[in-house]
């Protein structure tokens, strides 16, 4: 079943390729997109995506870490439980998919605009992966260390060999990618049965992964200073990129996908791929949804320090889930845009779409001042259940103050540094100098 909801991914992209009339040759120099030519449903998905991050990393703000990568908390009890729970279901490891969508998307679209203006494109990518690089590490090791930003520009710079490949291709090969890392989940889990002697191989991996939560616990908690928190970010990082090759799978897998839709016009011609988008609606969310219920059913608590064929199983059914289910809220999103109700409400979320960087930044400074105890020390002070209130409301005054800001200004400010630097110019910023 798993099987035949990859291949109704794919099969928008059989018979599609870039127009001819994008590849025809434009004297214009490349420049950031203008907002006249912004496609509408980008910035809304990345909008939405916004909101399941901020819910997703709550927990890991609000606490350790390393706790908030266990699944469902076997410590919560009432409404904290079951809070926990359905985030867990419904939201860990699906909005992470869905923000890599969107890069391979982005990534597309670079592409085509480059192959249209007839202008070179290495050059000024490469500047755009190192710059995003930079802005991630200055995130991981002084503002928070559950960063993204550096995975994502180490696997941009690999993905650059891709961007000839057909949409087909892009999108059989973005599945494929993906599925190895629950394959390579549940292998770790069959070799627990069969290596001799496997609890003793993994006791350093155990005893490294409780000392980086003791050491959560002292140096973001109340008694934590800011040069104990940048230390202990450090430890954090290197522990964090040790599971790159799992995680980078997904991540580069989902990088392919997007890649796959934007070129084969699934995103910005939504209305040609009604079949596409009705399989992921109803049946590839579905499957997600089961996925995600066995995930759930074998082993709802993983722990970090134990690894046996129990915990790959569940480990590699949520991380299927995690695909399908991304996919299937991508269809939905976009079948409310086709809705004119409920699309009023949605466009409001694109311009905290189009500040997507700057929001995600801001996010992390804003709850590491709040919970960290060089801020406000509220570190495993907020119960799971009010984490969910906490995030919408701020998420609400990033979407207010996102509306004002580009009412005045054609970039967020994170935006306006890394395509300054893409396109080795400074961007005008204020929209009278568009």
């Amino acid at each position: 079943r798993l099987q035949g909801g990859a291949a109704s991914i794919v099969l928008f992209v059989h018979h599609s390729a870039i127009p001819r009339t994008e590849r025809a040759v434009n004297p214009n120099p490349l420049a950031p997109i203008a907002a006249g030519e912004r496609i509408e449903a980008l910035d809304v998905l990345r909008g939405f995506a916004l909101i399941g991050i901020l819910l997703m990393n709550m927990e890991a703000f609000a606490g350790p870490l390393m706790r908030a990568l266990t699944g469902l908390d076997p410590a919560l009890t009432g409404v904290n439980r079951l809070t926990d729970g359905l985030i867990y279901f419904f939201v860990q490891g699906k909005f992470f998919t869905l923000f890599s969508l969107l890069f391979g998307m982005g990534f597309a679209m670079m592409v085509m605009r480059a192959q249209a203006a007839g202008r070179p494109f290495a050059g000024m990518y490469w500047r755009r992966s190192l710059s995003l690089l930079a802005i991630g590490l200055v995130h991981a090791l002084l503002i928070w260390s559950g960063d993204i930003l550096v995975i994502y520009a180490l696997l941009s710079i690999p993905l650059l060999a891709f961007r000839d490949v057909p949409a087909r291709w892009l999108a059989w090969l973005g599945v494929a990618v993906y599925l190895a890392a629950p394959a390579m989940l549940m292998g770790l889990g069959l070799m627990s049965l069969w290596v001799p002697g496997w609890d003793e191989m993994m006791a350093p991996g155990a005893a490294e992964a409780m000392a980086i939560d003791q050491g959560q616990l002292e140096a973001y908690g109340r008694s934590g200073t800011y040069a104990m928190a940048v230390a202990q970010r450090l430890r954090d990082f290197s522990f964090m990129l040790s599971g790159l090759m799992v995680f980078g799978a997904m991540v580069f897998g989902m990088f392919l996908i997007g890649a796959a839709f934007m070129r084969s016009g699934a995103i910005q011609h939504p209305q040609q791929y009604p079949r596409l988008y009705t399989q992921l609606r109803w049946s590839v969310l579905a499957l997600g949804l089961l996925a995600m219920l066995a995930s759930f059913l074998v082993q709802p608590t993983v722990s970090p320090t134990l690894f046996n064929l129990h915990t790959g199983v569940a480990q590699s059914l949520a991380a299927v889930a995690g695909l399908l289910m991304c996919l299937g809220y991508l269809a939905w999103v976009m079948r409310g845009l086709e809705v004119p109700k409920v699309a009023g409400y949605l466009h409001w979320l694109a311009p905290a779409g189009r500040m997507a960087l700057t929001n995600y930044l801001v996010q992390s400074i804003v709850c590491t001042l709040v919970f960290y105890g060089y801020g406000l020390g509220f570190f495993e002070h907020l119960p799971r259940m009010w984490q969910v209130p906490f995030a919408l409301g701020l998420y609400t005054v990033q979407v207010l103050y996102s509306h004002w800001w580009l009412q005045r200004f054609r970039f967020g400010p994170a935006e306006w540094l890394w395509r300054s630097i893409t396109y080795w110019k400074l961007q005008p910023m204020r929209r009278i100098a568009a």
